[in-house]
């Protein structure tokens, strides 16, 4: 269906539907209001009731028949076939009603010849640092305004900006830089009318080849497994194309080109590789070059005849050192234990033609040392182990203990070069006696123990390690101590645990005295002023203190003593604190709505079964209320025999021979409808006793 039928359609229906169509407004209908130049015009008057159309232009009839015709006897069309500028104006549609009733309405329409870009170009070449202008050439009727648009933004026309728009819609490049290239807009659009056309313009801004900053001179090691890369950096557009010019000749197994020809990678360096490589760069607008020099090198090598040697103490080391390289490395010996470079003077650790020669080996002696090629081309070392007996402990000092001896060293022995692994302790109680001696782990206590008590010992130790024990320490004598009291208990902080309001802490006992522990003694308080002691026991094998029901929010106190037949040990101490305890989430809110839900579902309960059993109580009252006396169940209402037709309610009556216990009132309910005002039910319903007897 066209426009034309539709809006006909629309007319007939609203003509039809209306019970007044007198009463309805004349409207225009139209496609459009805006008509290019060339297009049809369509106008559709409707009058909402028989009468007489005509139509009129700026005022003046139109009297063309081929434009205007009727289209019912409520509506008329005008066709303007081919739309002119002249055809623009205001359109008027009046009708005399044949009820003697005159109305118009009135339309504007414009006709517009569209913007056009004409021969504008769509695609401009600026070369970098020269002053470029992109026109924007457009025809149209009536006047049309012109904007020019880079990314969603207008171009100004401020004077002062680099790039800028004239008044003659064209926009100017000051100086044209590389960021000026992209995508432009020309929009142009009728002025006073939402018609408009928009033109993308492409802007390439060509530069000449450029080399960006990089290494002009590049120093590589030759090598099997080495590799050099020389990279041209050119920027320009269009992009340039670059070649090389190389001091050997193009070998694809030995050169190798990125993608763009950008970077030149050889592999493997060889010394024919040293020389001055070109990079030529070349675009349409110019052609450029860059030198880069290569300076090939052989890195320093060292070799060693012995990378460890073991040496027993007093006797020659002896380790030599070659090293190579181009040009020809320096060779040094480095101490690395005190940072010292050797010479070959004479002295006990010295170098000789190269080689690192030490003629009487001491502890000291031990360590590492490294044989160093030093040259313009670069550094390389090997390290080289001399590992020997360790050093005599010095600093040390003896501390008796019930049957048992310890060794405390204040400064460790000197290694000999190579970890010490443990010590080995000797004792004696006479020079006559031969030396007993046990080995100690380094990591453990270095302590003889199963000593006779209160006995003098001759003692003394020595370090060890992978070469050999070395000297032993002076002699020194101690007594051990007489049987006493065990060691206090050791607690294990790191192990402790605290949850809730219970703690748990492991505990050791490391020497019992010579004499069995018979229990552990402990106690614990509150860490405040007032708060009492509390203690208890613990068996000799416990492992462990716990501790229950303590209070929350609250630091403590504890001490364990060790108790043996001798006595009791000092207490070890330990402070600890209990958090407060957690916030629970019933709140008083809470309880009172569940003791005010328990009080309601047994009120509840206890009121129906009263109803059910009794007849009373709460719900008893509310059912009378609704149902009046007819409540369903209630057997105690029957029709009397009054003449004047009155509803009686009687007692219930007892068992013969029981005693009566209460009284039912009688109330008379009139015929015409009078409420009974009470029912009282005092009586207790029968046990079963009474029933027996009632039936009886």
């Amino acid at each position: 269906m066209t426009f034309l039928e539709k809006a006909e359609a629309g007319a007939k229906e609203k003509q039809n539907s209306s019970p007044h169509p007198l009463d309805a407004s004349m409207t225009i209908v139209t496609s459009k209001q805006d008509i290019a130049v060339g297009d049809e015009i369509l106008l559709l008057c409707k009058a909402g009731g028989e009468g007489d159309i005509t139509w009129q232009k700026d005022m003046e009839d139109i009297d063309d028949q081929n434009m205007v015709s009727k289209v019912d006897e409520t509506s008329s069309k005008l066709i303007i076939e081919k739309a002119k500028l002249q055809d623009a104006g205001k359109y008027t549609c009046a009708c005399s009603f044949d009820n003697g009733h005159e109305d118009k309405t009135t339309m504007q329409l414009f006709v517009n010849e569209g913007p056009s870009f004409g021969s504008t170009k769509t695609y401009h070449e600026f070369l970098v640092g020269t002053e470029g202008v992109m026109p924007c050439l457009v025809t149209g009727k009536p006047a049309v305004d012109v904007h020019w648009l880079r990314n969603d933004r207008e171009i100004s026309s401020d004077a002062r900006q680099r790039v800028r728009r004239l008044p003659d819609n064209t926009v100017l490049f000051q100086t044209v830089k590389r960021e000026d290239a992209g995508t432009y807009v020309c929009q142009a659009h009728i002025r006073g009318r939402p018609i408009n056309q928009m033109l993308q313009v492409s802007v390439v801004v060509n530069a000449p080849p450029s080399f960006s900053r990089g290494d002009r001179v590049q120093k590589v090691m030759a090598g099997p497994d080495t590799n050099v890369s020389m990279v041209c950096l050119v920027d320009g557009h269009p992009k340039p194309n670059i070649t090389w010019l190389m001091p050997v000749a193009f070998d694809p197994l030995h050169h190798e080109f990125n993608s763009d020809r950008s970077e030149l990678t050889v592999t493997p360096v060889t010394r024919a590789d040293n020389g001055t490589y070109v990079c030529i760069a070349t675009n349409k607008i110019a052609e450029i070059s860059a030198t880069i020099t290569l300076q090939v090198h052989e890195a320093p090598e060292v070799f060693v005849s012995a990378e460890q040697q073991s040496v027993a103490a007093g006797h020659r080391a002896s380790v030599s050192c070659n090293v190579s390289g181009l040009p020809q490395p320096e060779l040094h010996w480095l101490n690395k234990h005190n940072g010292r470079t050797l010479d070959s003077t004479s002295g006990p650790v010295h170098v000789v033609d190269g080689a690192l020669v030490i003629d009487e080996v001491v502890p000291s002696d031990g360590g590492m040392y490294s044989c160093m090629a030093v040259s313009a081309s670069g550094n390389a070392s090997r390290d080289v182990a001399i590992h020997t007996q360790p050093g005599s402990p010095e600093y040390l000092s003896v501390s008796p203990g019930p049957s048992s001896i310890f060794f405390s060293l204040k400064k460790p022995p000197i290694s000999g070069g190579t970890p010490i692994t443990s010590f080995v302790l000797q004792w004696r109680q006479s020079a006559t006696e031969q030396w007993k001696e046990i080995t100690v782990p380094a990591s453990d206590p270095l302590a003889i123990t199963s000593l006779k008590p209160y006995t003098l010992y001759t003692v003394r130790l020595a370090a060890l390690n992978a070469v050999g024990v070395g000297k032993f320490s002076d002699e020194q004598n101690a007594r051990t101590q007489a049987l006493s009291e065990p060691d206090s208990p050791v607690l294990l902080s790191n192990e402790m645990k605290v949850e809730g309001n219970s703690f748990t802490i492991p505990l050791k006992q490391t020497d019992d005295g010579e004499t069995p522990i018979l229990h552990f003694d402990v106690r614990y308080r509150q860490d405040k002023e007032g708060t009492d002691w509390k203690e208890m026991q613990l068996l000799p094998n416990a492992d462990s203190v716990s501790l229950q029901e303590l209070s929350y929010g609250s630091d403590y106190k504890l001490e364990v003593s060790s108790v043996n037949h001798n006595g009791s040990s000092f207490p070890a101490m330990f402070n600890f604190t209990i958090a407060d305890k957690p916030v629970s989430r019933m709140t008083k809110g809470n309880v009172v709505a569940i003791v005010m839900v328990i009080f309601l579902v047994v009120f509840f309960v206890i009121d129906a079964t009263c109803c059910y059993r009794n007849r009373c109580g709460l719900m008893m009252s509310i059912a009378v209320k609704i149902f009046g006396q007819k409540v369903p169940g209630l057997q105690m209402l029957e029709v009397g025999e009054g003449t004047n037709g009155e509803v009686k309610l009687k007692g219930i009556s007892t068992p013969r021979g029981s005693v009566q216990h209460s009284e039912a009132k009688e109330e008379t309910l009139a015929k015409d409808g009078g409420r009974l005002t009470e029912i009282t039910c005092d009586k207790a319903p029968l046990t079963k006793h009474e029933k027996k007897q009632a039936n009886a």
